[in-house]
């Protein structure tokens, strides 16, 4: 097979009882992508197949509507007699399932950002009217030591769509008590069943040991988890309590919110993990979120900024631009203070959600820096390249350019103050 519509086959990446899973090329954006080809011939049941069906009509009424760094992207879908396919983002990784085993658990901390992520995805998902409905780790992509993305959206209840979902669905060992009785869901099914996979991330165990699904269905209904820290004597009693909050099986004791479940995390990482030389996301993003340079971007475009920026950290007295050098790169204080110098003489203290270098990027060439700048205390700044921010989406340009303008107009009324006190100074004086 060479083509499906438009795409072209370069191999094939998977395949299970109802489809194949390619990897192809959109020959039109000179992109990769994957491609899930649907057989439901090969299902003996037509009410299996009118399910599977359901679950592609589900997940391509998605094609375009979720856009965020932490959710596989839908770029098509074709349903029709003769063929049934889905075009998605291609990720290059495997998903968390490796990471759940005993023998490969990761550090607390990662696990922590990892379920952080999740949290932000499904909140985003929310807010657009998506419940999940089937979070587990085989449905979460995961590469390099954080990243992840979350997939298989073909069990969601979406808002907007009027047609009956296909209730029933879901992995028993992650459904909430609630999905089990079918009752009407609301996001806090997705936080329980982000909990257990929390739980699996960093046990290598499900909460409840089960031969069946009806004892599983049993236990999850009427039994109590042990703690996390049972099987992983080194996870703190911070975390335990977050995660059997997440699995609370009464819904007025579980998180209410995604941001309730997403600040305790970033609590545990900035109380519990030991520092390290490169900053958790969990702290980046919670930094630009607090930051009056940042109030306006919307939170899929400050995953885009902690993406195209890099942050680093510096010790009291460095120096951190040299007046005569040259370059375009701008700085937003992210924490700390700075001195701004000139020949010696202190200009002007900065401090955090200050920016400072982005004269010589608004003007639009290289140009010398016309003052040295120090750090006065530890500092972490956010280093941007104006090249690369070239390359942004044109929403997250637009906010640069928003808060540009704020900054300039909030210093330009600074000067005009001091004018007026100086010029009122000097009528005085005479």
């Amino acid at each position: 097979m060479k083509n499906i519509g438009k795409y072209e086959i370069v191999k094939e990446l998977g395949r299970g009882a109802t489809s194949t899973v390619y990897l192809a090329l959109d020959p039109f954006n000179n992109q990769q992508v994957a491609l899930k080809l649907f057989n439901f011939e090969h299902s003996h049941n037509s009410t299996t197949a009118k399910v599977f069906r359901k679950l592609l009509v589900t997940e391509a009424a998605l094609a375009g509507k979720l856009s965020h760094p932490h959710i596989v992207k839908i770029y098509d879908a074709v349903i029709d007699d003769e063929v049934n396919y889905m075009v998605m983002e291609y990720v290059d990784g495997e998903t968390l399932e490796r990471s759940s085993e005993v023998d490969n658990l990761l550090p607390l901390g990662r696990a922590a950002e990892i379920i952080y992520k999740c949290c932000k995805a499904l909140e985003y998902a929310q807010s657009q009217g998506v419940i999940h409905r089937d979070i587990k780790p085989a449905n979460i992509l995961f590469r390099g030591e954080s990243d992840i993305k979350i997939s298989d959206f073909g069990a969601a209840v979406i808002e907007s769509q009027q047609t009956t979902q296909v209730v029933g669905l879901g992995s028993p060992a992650y459904m909430s008590p609630e999905q089990i009785q079918e009752h009407a869901l609301t996001h806090q099914t997705d936080i329980y069943s982000l909990g257990v996979t929390m739980y699996r991330l960093l046990t290598g165990k499900l909460p409840f040991d089960a031969t069946n699904n009806y004892s599983m269905i049993y236990q999850i209904m009427n039994i109590d988890p042990p703690r996390p820290s049972m099987y992983r004597p080194e996870i703190p009693p911070a975390l335990d309590a977050i995660v059997l909050r997440a699995m609370c099986k009464d819904i007025k004791h579980r998180y209410q919110q995604w941001d309730e479940f997403a600040r305790d995390l970033v609590a545990y990482i900035a109380e519990s993990v030991e520092p390290e030389a490169k900053i958790f996301d969990t702290e980046k993003f919670d930094t630009l979120r607090s930051l009056p340079f940042f109030h306006n971007f919307s939170d899929v475009e400050l995953w885009e900024v902690m993406r195209i920026s890099v942050w680093n950290k510096f010790h009291k007295d460095e120096r951190i631009i040299t007046e005569g050098d040259s370059g375009r790169h701008f700085y937003i204080l992210a924490q700390g203070t700075v001195k701004v110098l000139k020949q010696g003489r202190l200009l002007s203290l900065l401090n955090s959600g200050d920016c400072f270098g982005e004269m010589a990027h608004l003007s639009d060439k290289d140009s010398k820096r016309t003052t040295d700048v120090v750090s006065k205390t530890d500092v972490t700044l956010i280093e941007l390249d104006p090249e690369v921010l070239e390359k942004a989406t044109q929403g997250c340009r637009y906010q640069f350019s928003n808060a540009f303008l704020h900054m300039l107009a909030k210093r330009l009324a600074v000067s005009n103050i001091r004018i007026s006190h100086l010029l009122s100074d000097t009528q005085d004086s005479s």
